[in-house]
């Protein structure tokens, strides 16, 4: 079985609902709905800086005999999409209505689709010899110049359907990979998504002609000259050595900078500040969240993966107690475990907090899809175990239906609109309600030279009595254990 999806001007993800010929139409229809102009998503401090940075196309300072190793920015113009499902077709609509969001947020012009139903895609082709001979003659009716497939290929599947349809293939993980490359604004965001590249990369090198069997005298490569000259290696294996070695330091890097991070979080949970993550899937609404709780300002845009550096926020409960609210990437299906484990230090951020507020498109065709997904990805960086709290955003948008059955299967959900405000009370009580409380109770006299831990336990525990004396002040709190002992000295 095939499906295509025509679409002749710019596409937006769409739900592919004609079974016959399925057109990837309007961006609302399938959830990715941009904001009306009335809508708050905070002061939007990033987004001028983000709209001043625009590809510009047909310049290129590549050699007219290309020699290089394939790794430069994919160039994403007029592709074409090809799919492969096992089971439910609206599941296989979905994914592939997902990679056209994808594709458009990566800078393309999403031309055509097809999509085939396979117990397994082909191991030579990925789609199999006359589905690829299909896919050759749309790349020739609508002149693309990539094809991108929705599942990760291996080198071989990659040469075996580039030979057929004669124009540049690339995967979902590398679609994925460039739009990290595009949105990483951070250091540490940059060496991150640097490092996931180069990893997939180096089982995937490849070159043109001959170029990659060259031999260099062993050193001569370093420039060392005469003398130095030996069996030399051929260039293939002189960039994956290159490779393996900007690897080796990018890890060392990204440990240096999780040091940084890691010393921010042990300060906060040294002095017992509760923390909140927000998580969830990309385009969720988590940043016009984070916005909408604390005014962060932080950038809010319409397209899959906006989000990459996290991003930390103070706020306090409506009884005084302070807590941070941390913005996170957001997950996508099958996302690279390249990914995955070069962000593993940002996404540490979740499994060290106390709550995870778990932000769902809740006018999404696919929320439960989305749900299960994001919790994969939670478990490979052991944050499973964290409270979770179900946020269900875009209400105002959503189909009622959809709410009530993801509340009956759910035990702990919360229905906002972060674009109109609805719900967001329930959520700052809902917040408040699980995050842990002080738990050891005290009864201490403070001198009045002692402002600074009377200051403390206002601020840190639960002020159960307080009564001024002429020796000082007499409290009776709930503290965490931290400001016990400070206050062991004082105890009455």
């Amino acid at each position: 079985m095939n499906r295509r999806a025509s679409a002749p001007e710019s596409t937006s993800p769409a739900d592919l609902d004609d079974l016959d010929v399925a057109r990837v139409d309007e961006a609302s229809d399938d959830g990715f709905e941009a904001s009306d102009d009335g809508g708050y998503d905070g002061d939007q401090l990033d987004l001028e800086e983000r709209h001043a940075l625009r590809r510009v196309v047909g310049l290129s300072t590549e050699l007219a005999d290309v020699t290089e190793v394939e790794y430069r920015q994919l160039r994403l113009e007029r592709v074409v999409l090809a799919g492969v499902f096992n089971g439910d077709l609206r599941d296989g609509e979905n994914s592939l209505a997902e990679l056209a969001a994808l594709a458009e947020t990566a800078g393309s012009q999403v031309l055509d689709a097809i999509m085939q139903r396979r117990d397994q895609p082909d191991p030579g082709t990925f789609l199999g010899s006359g589905k690829a001979k299909e896919l050759r003659d749309i790349v020739v009716e609508t002149g693309a110049d990539t094809v991108i497939c929705d599942g990760e290929l291996s080198p071989s599947q990659r040469r075996a359907l580039e030979d057929v349809v004669k124009v540049k293939v690339i995967d979902r993980t590398a679609l994925i990979l460039d739009i990290f490359a595009q949105h990483a604004r951070s250091r540490e965001g940059k060496a991150q998504v640097e490092l996931a590249q180069l990893e997939y990369l180096l089982p995937r090198l490849r070159g043109w002609g001959e170029s990659m069997s060259r031999q260099a005298g062993g050193r001569v490569a370093g420039g060392e000259g005469i003398g130095s000259r030996g069996p030399g290696e051929t260039k293939i294996e002189l960039d994956r050595r290159r490779i393996r070695t900007r690897i080796a330091k990018l890890r060392r890097q990204i440990r240096e900078m999780k040091t940084a991070r890691d010393v921010s979080r042990h300060d906060r949970k040294r002095h017992e500040v509760p923390s909140v993550a927000i998580a969830g899937y990309t385009n969720a609404g988590k940043s016009s969240l984070l916005n909408r709780l604390t005014n962060a300002g932080v950038l809010v845009e319409n397209a899959l993966f906006a989000t990459l550096d996290p991003t930390v926020r103070r706020a306090e409960t409506s009884d005084g107690r302070t807590y941070t609210l941390a913005d996170t990437v957001g997950f996508v299906r099958h996302l690279p475990h390249q990914l995955v484990e070069a962000f593993r230090s940002t996404l540490e951020e979740v499994a060290d907090s106390d709550l995870v507020l778990h932000v769902v498109d809740a006018a999404h065709p696919d929320p439960e899809g989305q749900i299960q997904a994001v919790r994969t990805v939670l478990a490979d960086v052991e944050a499973h175990q964290v409270p979770e709290l179900i946020v269900l955003n875009k209400a105002d948008a959503a189909d009622p239906e959809v709410i009530a059955r993801i509340r009956s299967r759910e035990r702990a959900v919360v229905v906002v609109s972060a674009r109109t405000g609805e719900g967001l009370a329930e959520l700052q009580s809902r917040i408040e309600e699980l995050l842990p409380r002080p738990d050891i109770d005290v009864e201490v006299l403070l001198p009045y030279g002692r402002g600074d831990l009377v200051s403390k336990v206002h601020d840190d525990g639960t002020v159960l009595v307080e009564e001024h004396l002429a020796e000082g002040t007499r409290i009776s709190a709930r503290v965490h254990p931290a400001l016990a002992g400070e206050l062991t000295g004082y105890a009455v």
